[in-house]
């Protein structure tokens, strides 16, 4: 756990003597964040921790006064049980030059198995994706199961080339490290996905969860979980049914937990979100993101094969 920890200090974030870190957690996770904030006391005096409450969805802004705090410092660590990835606040804090890594829901096992990778191969392998879905203009995703969806992603641009090495000024990711992601053009998926690994605010699926889109949005939901799915978008409102997000892993040593953090980074699966996609080059900014994972899909960008079922053709 150490080992993985002083990795993420030292060589993800870069942090140095001179520096000021802030960690941000809550009552579940406040144990993990003191194992960060202790090891990074080693490394700089200068170390904040503080806790929050947890909301009730990710995506949910901190108050103003946690928002404020996150303008004072160069690298800030958000260890919360709901994700602060798809904030105003996260993202304000990175404009003003703070480098932030967000690691929502994790937990010892996770930081212990996926951290310590070889971040050099995973750059390759990022930077390969992410340069074919800049050029990319419509993408396919196919599944055995019955997954059948397309959408466009022309003129948005892929994340994922820090490769988790988030070492200057406004960088940001979250941890584990190992995926590419785009927000596809709002209104133009249509289709169907069917998330069989997991899918936030659900956790992880025993059975399929069969996802129908028009025009961009989730409009049903057939299968395991699906009134809880449809009773936690309605809460949001029905801009939480946007195809808000497409990603496909590449960590290794990730597995499939339950833990939307670690799955979405497996290698040999891909996720669509629904919901916010502002912080990353859409337009959708509401306060919910949920990612479902699915496994073995067979994927095209322009009619060309980068993926089939699970195995990565780049």
């Amino acid at each position: 756990m150490i080992k993985s920890i002083n990795i993420i200090l030292k060589k993800c974030l870069a942090i140095n003597e001179h520096e000021s870190v802030l960690i941000i957690t809550d009552s579940k996770l406040y144990s993990i964040a003191k194992l960060f904030f202790n090891q990074a006391k080693k490394i700089t005096n200068n170390v904040k921790l503080v806790k929050i409450r947890i909301p009730k969805v990710s995506g949910t802004e901190p108050d103003k006064k946690i928002a404020k705090e996150m303008l004072k410092h160069n690298v800030e660590l958000l260890i919360t049980t709901k994700s602060l990835s798809h904030t105003k606040a996260r993202k304000n804090a990175c404009n003003k030059g703070a480098r932030i890594t967000t690691m929502p829901g994790t937990n010892k096992d996770m930081i212990k198995r996926a951290i310590d990778i070889n971040y050099n191969k995973l750059k390759k392998i990022n930077k390969k994706l992410a340069d074919i879905f800049d050029k990319g203009k419509k993408v396919k995703i196919i599944t055995k199961l019955g997954t059948d969806i397309s959408f466009n992603i022309k003129g948005r641009k892929a994340h994922g080339r820090k490769s988790g090495i988030y070492d200057k000024k406004g960088y940001f990711g979250n941890l584990p490290e190992g995926e590419v992601f785009i927000a596809p053009v709002e209104k133009t998926a249509n289709g169907i996905f069917i998330v069989d690994a997991s899918f936030a605010g659900i956790g992880k699926l025993k059975k399929s969860l069969k996802v129908y889109v028009e025009n961009g949005h989730a409009v049903n939901f057939k299968g395991e979980k699906s009134k809880k799915m449809k009773n936690l978008l309605n809460s949001v409102g029905n801009q939480a049914r946007n195809i808000a997000e497409f990603g496909i892993g590449t960590n290794e040593k990730a597995k499939i937990t339950g833990n939307t953090l670690e799955d979405e980074k497996v290698l040999g699966t891909c996720h669509i979100a629904l919901g916010n996609n502002f912080g990353f080059g859409g337009k959708v900014n509401i306060a919910l993101h949920l990612d479902g994972i699915i496994k073995k899909p067979t994927i095209l960008i322009d009619n060309k094969k980068i993926m089939k079922t699970g195995n990565l053709l780049v």
